[in-house]
């Protein structure tokens, strides 16, 4: 059986799409901006916009009563791949070892322009 998760401290969903989504011990977000949830602005570089993506996942992982440790996969997608050593260095910061498996992918276009989206899988309980 499948389980929302929301939290008011990541931005709302801007579709018909969930936060977060439960189901038995995994919780699969939904792939975050880097965009303040009280303001809905963006800052100004990749670097930044991954730092407030990562928080904005960190709020949903805590909803949902993790933390980043229990995080196993993320997908970073950018839009720019000339932005990963920044985005990188600002990721790391986010995480301890054993790190989570990761993909990292340059794409067209992201949601409102974005320059960088990040989702996770966790590992609950």
């Amino acid at each position: 059986m499948k389980k929302a998760v929301h939290t008011d401290l990541a931005p709302q969903a801007i579709g018909p799409y969930s936060q977060a989504v439960q189901v038995g011990n995994l919780l699969f977000t939904s792939g975050q901006l880097g965009m303040d949830p009280v303001t809905n602005e963006f800052p100004a570089t990749a670097a930044e916009q991954a730092k407030q993506s990562l928080n904005n996942v960190k709020a949903i992982v805590e909803a949902a009563g993790a933390s980043m440790n229990n995080i196993v996969k993320t997908t970073v997608f950018l839009k720019d791949m000339n932005d990963f050593a920044a985005v990188n260095e600002v990721y790391a910061s986010f995480f301890e070892q054993p790190f989570p498996a990761r993909s990292a992918v340059e794409v067209a276009r992201l949601p409102k322009d974005a320059l960088v989206e990040i989702e996770v899988i966790v590992q609950l309980g």
